[in-house]
């Protein structure tokens, strides 16, 4: 591999939105769970992950992660305040 072929790290700010538009389908499954490790870590217990509306594919795979995580207390669909089903809202535990 040379220099042109080496892609930079994207820097993503830990703050409770994770807005998922610009990543590609396979990077976003590690991309979420290390979002939500990073957020427990932190300290941010609620957040949301922007998927966009589509055709569901990346709400899908959002959704399993959350459904799986060890760390993931609750999700639901954004409401008209937050999204609506373009995005999720998540809730972690606060003592993992």
């Amino acid at each position: 591999m040379n220099q042109e072929d080496q892609i930079d790290p994207v820097q993503i700010p830990i703050n409770g939105t994770l807005d998922l538009h610009g990543f590609k389908p396979s990077d976003v499954k590690v991309l979420v769970i290390e979002y939500l490790n990073e957020c427990s870590k932190k300290g941010i217990h609620e957040g949301r992950i922007i998927h966009g509306k589509g055709i569901g594919t990346l709400r899908e795979i959002v959704h399993s992660i959350l459904k799986s995580h060890s760390k993931v207390k609750s999700y639901s669909l954004g409401d008209s305040t937050s999204g609506g089903w373009g995005a999720t809202s998540f809730i972690l535990n606060k003592s993992n």
